[in-house]
């Protein structure tokens, strides 16, 4: 039998033979086109080199092409399960021309690689047209040798392609599948061709036109083509089977999933396995390029198909989740075409499991509710709208899930009623909410959350660099649909690569760019109320609400931010383990140039702590572990161990970063360190480059500052480091690793002469003749300037001339370093006939100092006016005779 894989690798290979790339499958979230929620034909990856705006260094192409339709105007959730061919997740294999073949050689392609390569009977085939192309028709003839019959004109929009209103156009040619005449239905174009005996296998656009204004079209200088061939449907048709569901890929998923359940695959829940099938690759290949279950955007669509999948297998009768027991069957059936499922397989694993856990515990609640609210209801009358709304509040049903369940039944959901009320909600939210920060402002942010519907949708974990629209623009306060060259504003997007400053990690900068020169410089991004505001300045052309742009983070801005996030993961790990569990965040900030990480620790950490935590965490780096993400209740992630801000808020879901390895806790979670954070990291440790703290200190009563620096600018402080090394060893005349000897052999030397220096001072102040002593009031009085002597020396000075017996009162000022320190001490005999604070203070206002202070017998003062010490001296004298 032809499997899936086969068919794959057959058509690729034909036209790799043909002079094609064979280009990988672009994401699932396209990066190229912000109007589209999730890529859905082979063309979209493609749509820039079609319109010319992007060069490839190819002119031909060929894909398999991941596709998902669940959401927007491409919506098939609703049929998925019930008919033979629809899915929410499919491949679409094509092959491209950008302005190099055309009409013949695509027609020429065609055939042979059906006819040939997959040898289908050529009885079994025809073709529609464009009925004004008479070109391909003649090609059709030429080629394939078919006669007029199977040559079918059709004069509606289904054989004429376009991009949009305007832009590249061109008619079509459809290949169909004759399924035999036990299969009702008739050809396309007849009466009854909605039956299932004739199927579309491929579409084969002429891209010929440029669509203008409305009645203007003219030939494009380079025509174009692009195809489309559903996989699953031409793989049917290889296998011999009429329904996409019959085929390898499916029936394997298919036949765990009733194994697991124990209930047969054909049996009486025959749909509900398929809908289990489907949506497990939908759902896997979605995580696995990080769209995450969430209640915005894309994450919302995810959550959605996968409550429809964990209904149906509560309805199979599964008890444990079931989802994740059948990952490694799909992983055999596509892993090797698609590598990113293998990649991301614990992720893919984790994320269902937490997700199909945490829904079954509201599901039986809910169709309890469901149940309990329909047995009022007459035969066929609408379930009420509000009770859709509590289903969906409540229980976390999304509307088409209400919908579902009541299928069966063929009874309807009054959806203006769920609509109503979830307007209701809003009302009452908006009536009870308060902002921050300027009202008018505030009030501002919260009509365009209401109005917009939804959060700006981050991409930067991803990716730097997007395609949005422009949503809405704020300047000087308030919304403006328009904002020239020169204008502050506040940018919001649909979807943004731009992180917005939140955990300590600030917002992105980079540069917003589009048609007609457009350029905004973004230096900031915030958070309101989901929404990610880019702040900048237009700097080129106009901003306008609704166009289409590229959003692209500051690169090398960005990656130094992630790499001192991980670090800070890091480096709190080393502070626990080198200082003990008492360890936890109370602040951070990992910026461009630095990291500031606060913690709880009582004491000063040590030179030997802060060597052993820098070492520790370099020791991780070269690792080079992968850093993981994984999505988790805060429950469970705070049970595996990750550590979480205490105070935080979380909500029902987590990230969970972990990073490099620890034997020691493969039993929790086997990584080193374990953490809630929702900021964004290096793909592996390694990428950090290099660790060094730079400071360390206190901020408040317990807690201590440690500040740190990586890659980059890690490397020049190092390097300054080395280069004040090779100076202060040439300096000293010692090769570098004689310095720190050399350093303390001078300290040492330099203390002996503070020694020496200061003995000589004291004799020097206490040995003179007793004709220095004068005699002021009666008393004898010592009043000498000992210029540059310490003024940590003066008190032991004074002390030492009263034992000396010279003197009654002693008075010392010294000029060191520009400033006069005065020490005044009163020996026995004067006490009571001379006061030293008092001597001390007519002295300080000599100098300009004010005050002075000590008792009676001992006190000390100073003033900024260095050079006025004969003046302080003879402030003394004058008091003394007062």
């Amino acid at each position: 039998m032809t499997s899936s894989n086969d068919v794959r690798a057959t058509f690729l290979d034909y036209f790799a033979r043909n002079g094609h790339s064979v280009v990988e499958s672009s994401p699932l979230v396209p990066r190229n086109d912000p109007t589209l929620l999730f890529t859905n034909s082979g063309m979209v990856q493609f749509k820039n080199v079609f319109t010319g705006a992007e060069k490839r260094p190819y002119s031909r192409a060929t894909t398999a092409q991941k596709c998902v339709r669940a959401g927007g105007k491409h919506n098939d959730l609703d049929n998925v399960g019930y008919t033979a061919r629809h899915h929410t997740f499919f491949e679409m294999l094509g092959n491209f021309s950008f302005g190099d073949y055309f009409k013949e050689q695509a027609i020429s392609h065609a055939w042979t690689l059906l006819t040939r390569d997959f040898a289908l009977p050529k009885e079994k085939l025809l073709v529609t047209v464009y009925h004004e192309d008479e070109d391909a028709a003649a090609l059709w003839k030429k080629i394939a040798g078919l006669p007029e019959e199977k040559i079918i004109r059709i004069a509606t929009s289904d054989n004429f392609w376009r991009m949009g209103d305007t832009g590249p156009c061109g008619p079509c040619s459809e290949i169909f599948y004759d399924h035999g005449d036990k299969i009702p239905g008739g050809p396309p174009g007849s009466p009854d061709e909605d039956g299932d005996r004739f199927i579309e296998i491929w579409n084969l656009v002429f891209m010929q036109y440029e669509e203008g204004p409305p009645g203007t079209r003219r030939p494009l200088p380079r025509p174009s083509i692009d195809t489309g061939m559903g996989m699953e449907r031409f793989t049917a048709i290889m296998q011999g089977v009429h329904d996409n569901y019959d085929t390898d890929t499916f029936r394997a998923i298919i036949l765990a999933s009733a194994e697991a359940t124990g209930q047969e695959p054909d049996g009486p829940f025959k749909a509900s396995h398929r809908v289990v099938a489907d949506h497990l690759r939908s759902g896997a290949f979605l995580i696995a390029e990080g769209v995450l279950p969430s209640n915005e955007g894309r994450g919302y669509v995810l959550r959605r198909i996968l409550r429809r999948a964990m209904r149906h297998a509560h309805m199979i009768g599964a008890r444990d989740p079931l989802l994740p027991r059948l990952v490694p069957v799909l992983i055999r059936q596509m892993g090797a075409a698609y590598p990113e499922l293998v990649r991301a397989e614990a992720l893919i694993t984790e994320t269902l499991r937490l997700e199909e856990t945490r829904f079954r515990s509201l599901l039986e609640r809910g169709l309890g509710l469901l149940a309990e609210e329909t047995g009022k209801l007459g035969e066929g009358q609408p379930l009420p709208g509000d009770v859709a709304f509590r289903l969906y509040d409540t229980f976390g049903f999304p509307l088409d899930l209400t919908q579902d369940a009541l299928r069966a039944e063929g009874r309807p959901v009054d959806t203006a009623g769920f609509e109503s009320a979830m307007a209701e909600q809003r009302r009452r939210a908006r009536a009870a909410w308060s902002g921050t920060g300027d009202a008018a402002t505030e009030t501002l942010w919260f009509d365009l959350k209401e109005r917009l519907g939804t959060g700006t949708e981050f991409q930067g974990y991803n990716t730097e660099r997007a395609e949005a629209s422009i949503l809405a623009i704020v300047a000087n306060g308030a919304e403006v649909d328009s904002a020239p060259e020169g204008t502050e504003v506040a940018v919001v997007l649909n979807q943004t690569p731009f992180y917005a400053e939140s955990g300590g990690q600030v917002g992105d900068a980079g540069l917003i760019t589009g048609a007609d020169g457009l350029q905004i410089a973004v230096r900031d991004t915030q958070k309101k109320l989901g929404l990610h505001v880019h702040l900048g300045i237009v700097q080129h052309g106009t901003a306008v609400v609704g166009a289409s742009v590229l959003a692209e983070v500051a690169h090398h801005r960005r990656s130094a931010i992630r790499a001192h996030h991980s670090a800070t993961h890091l480096l709190h790990e080393a502070l626990r383990r080198r200082l003990g569990d008492h360890v936890a965040q109370k602040g951070s900030l990992n910026a461009p140039d630095r990291l500031r990480f606060d913690v709880s620790q009582p004491t000063p950490m040590s030179p030997e702590d802060l060597a052993w935590v820098e070492g520790e965490v370099n020791a991780r780096i070269r690792e080079n572990a992968e850093v993981v993400t994984r999505l988790m209740t805060p429950e469970a992630a705070v049970e595996a161990g990750a550590m979480a801000l205490f105070g935080e808020k979380y909500g029902d879901e987590v990230r969970v970063v972990g990073m490099g390895h620890d034997l020691e806790a493969v039993s929790r979670h086997g990584v080193y360190s374990l953490e809630l954070c929702g900021g964004t990291h290096v793909g592996r440790t390694g990428d950090i480059g290099l660790f060094k703290i730079v400071g360390e200190g206190a901020v408040s009563a317990g807690v201590r500052r440690v500040e740190a620096v990586t890659g980059p600018a890690a490397l020049a402080v190092v390097e300054e480091e080395e280069r004040l090394l090779r100076e202060a060893a040439a300096a000293l005349k010692v090769p570098a690793h004689e310095v720190p000897a050399r350093i303390a052999a001078l300290v040492e030397e330099r203390r002996k002469l503070e020694r020496e220096v200061a003995d000589l001072r004291r004799k020097l102040a206490t040995g003179g003749a007793a004709s220095e002593v004068e005699e002021v009031s009666g008393l004898r009085v010592a009043l000498r300037d000992l210029g540059e002597v310490p003024a940590r020396d003066l008190k032991g000075l004074a002390e030492a001339i009263l034992k000396g017996g010279t003197a009654d009162v002693v008075a010392l000022v010294s000029s060191a370093e520009g400033k006069a320190s005065i020490v005044v001490a009163v020996g026995e005999a004067a006490k009571g006939r001379a006061d030293a604070v008092a001597l001390v203070r007519a002295a300080s206002a000599a100098v300009g100092g004010k005050g002075g202070g000590g008792r009676p017998d001992m006190a000390q003062a100073g003033g900024p006016e260095g050079g006025k010490s004969a003046e302080a001296l003879a402030a003394i004298r004058e008091a003394l005779a007062a």
